[in-house]
């Protein structure tokens, strides 16, 4: 009889253990997942044929092994020229050969290649980032502060912060303390809602670890001096946060996901949604089964060899059938997220445009301004022009970060849409008059938080590493800050352990987690993405 793999949540690492048990064993997996959606926050939002991206995914890994499985179930489009293209073209008729069809036609399963733009919005001007010291950036900031910038740096560099034990610690002793302040304190503390020294410093160690002022300058001098097109897609020399360009699926990331679906359930494995894991059951060391209630009150028990876990840690710990020592539950039930809310706009135009007069080019914005609450503003035209069904019109996503007891996750759509309306006109990016439709998307627990009792974590992890074929995988389920390709590495890692008898859990927790954690040939990485 064939062993059997639970896997809790249809999300970018249950989606991916799924698949790799099917191409590379006899496991059969079974996939639970609570909402009616495909891909977690990797998802595709529709809405009166426009699409929505919820986070805003760039398809870039420093990871092969990552890139290649993204080729394999997505193509770059024909004319992309990149390395990828002739080596998947016939793999990619094999893989849609068992395709039962889906959103697009097949000949849409494609990558595009999209160029990168993104720029910080402050002072009701624009400035690229990652930061240049170019005449324009200076010119813009104005003398004195570009002084004060310069030597603040120069101070960071000759005395830095030690140890680093905030962000605020680490921002400051890689850009200095009065860039800092300029472009990075507001907006990091809109997502969090909390001071930057009360977040730990491993936030930065995760998302922006290659990168500091000198870096930037670095990566702008080489290029101007060397004049040519960086290494294809792959760009492995180039630290994430400077890439130039990267792939996107034609119709957004839930394309893929939702492709990876159809191969999972034509090739036998299960997906079953509306299905919420609500109980594991533990017998000694191991989790035997996970009871599961549907959208009708129903439950099922499946039997398990193998146990994924994608579910918020705190829901984890509740989940288990065991007894739990009262430190651990402590410090799950300490555990914090930051909750997060997209209001998708359709407009005729953009009050704001380049300054040769054209359409932004944008994928996103940050909103530095103090005196508004939205975070971010994507342009999802810039993404793919097939996200939005009327090429006239601009689409585009404000992003707010807040807590689920917070007014304004609770504000209804219509409020909340006017909210949104008069923050965007108050800052010059629109005028509200130009706002065709709107639609408002909630995800819960978006981001897993480095403050409350994070800093006690290792007690959870010690306990739920004893359950020999438990296995904590993405976002989520390691509360740790990973993008799509870390998360698909951790389930890619476990069932390599499993294919291999390998029962330690460290390889799974070394993923994107320490501070000089560099790439290898066992298809580690330090990618970093903006999700």
């Amino acid at each position: 009889m064939p062993k059997t793999a639970v896997i809790v949540g249809a999300g970018p690492a249950g989606l991916t253990a799924a698949l790799e048990f099917l191409r590379r064993s006899g496991i059969h997996p079974v996939v639970l997942e609570a909402s009616r959606e495909i891909g977690g926050i990797s998802r595709t939002v529709r809405y009166k044929g426009n699409r929505m991206d919820i986070g805003g995914h760039r398809f870039f890994s420093k990871s092969d092994r990552v890139m290649n499985w993204w080729m394999e179930l997505l193509p770059p489009e024909k004319g992309a020229g990149t390395e990828y293209t002739l080596r998947y073209q016939n793999q990619q008729r094999t893989l849609r050969a068992g395709s039962t069809g889906g959103d697009a036609e097949t000949s849409d399963l494609v990558m595009l290649v999209r160029p990168r733009k993104s720029r910080i919005y402050f002072l009701r001007r624009f400035f690229d980032y990652p930061i240049k010291l170019s005449a324009d950036t200076l010119g813009k900031l104005g003398f004195g502060r570009a002084v004060r910038i310069g030597f603040s740096y120069l101070a960071a560099k000759i005395a830095p912060r030690r140890p680093e034990k905030s962000l605020e610690d680490f921002l400051v002793n890689r850009f200095g303390r009065q860039l800092y302040l300029t472009f990075f304190q507001s907006y990091t503390e809109k997502v969090w809602g909390v001071p930057c020294r009360e977040i730990s410093a491993e936030w930065g160690a995760q998302r922006i670890k290659g990168l500091s002022l000198t870096t930037a300058v670095l990566h702008f001098v080489k290029k101007f001096f060397a004049r040519r097109e960086q290494e294809g897609i792959r760009q492995k020399g180039v630290e994430t946060s400077l890439i130039e360009k990267f792939l996107y699926p034609k119709y957004g990331p839930g394309q893929l996901w939702e492709h990876a679906a159809q191969l999972i359930r034509s090739q036998g494995g299960e997906i079953l949604l509306g299905w919420r894991a609500s109980r594991l059951v533990v017998e000694q060391d191991r989790i035997v089964a996970v009871d599961a209630v549907n959208d009708c009150g129903e439950q099922q028990r499946f039997h398990a060899d193998y146990v994924f876990s994608t579910m918020p840690v705190r829901e984890l710990i509740h989940a288990l059938d065991t007894e739990i020592p009262a430190d651990v539950r402590e410090v799950a039930d300490g555990l914090q997220y930051r909750d997060f809310v997209t209001v998708g706009l359709l407009v005729n135009e953009l009050k704001v445009r380049e300054a040769d007069g054209t359409p932004l080019k944008d994928n996103w914005i940050y909103i530095q301004e103090p005196d508004v609450l939205v975070g971010r503003l994507q342009i999802f035209n810039n993404w793919s022009p097939y996200l939005v069904a009327d090429p006239s019109k601009t689409w585009i996503g404000l992003e707010y970060f807040c807590n689920d007891t917070d007014d304004l996750w609770n504000m209804p759509d219509e409020e909340l849409t006017k909210f949104a309306i008069r923050e965007v006109d108050k800052i010059g990016i629109l005028r509200s008059a130009d706002v065709v439709d709107a639609h408002v998307v909630r995800v819960p627990k978006t981001y897993p938080a480095y403050f409350g009792s994070y800093d006690r974590f290792e007690l959870i992890r010690g306990f739920v590493d004893r359950f020999q074929n438990l296995y904590l995988v993405g976002r989520n389920g390691m509360h740790k800050y990973n993008n799509q390709d870390h998360s698909m590495l951790t389930a890619m890692t476990a069932v390599d352990n499993i294919l291999a008898g390998v029962t330690d859990k460290q390889s799974l927790w070394s993923i994107n987690t320490e501070v000089d954690y560099h790439e290898e040939e066992s298809e580690k990485t330090s990618a970093i993405h903006d999700e």
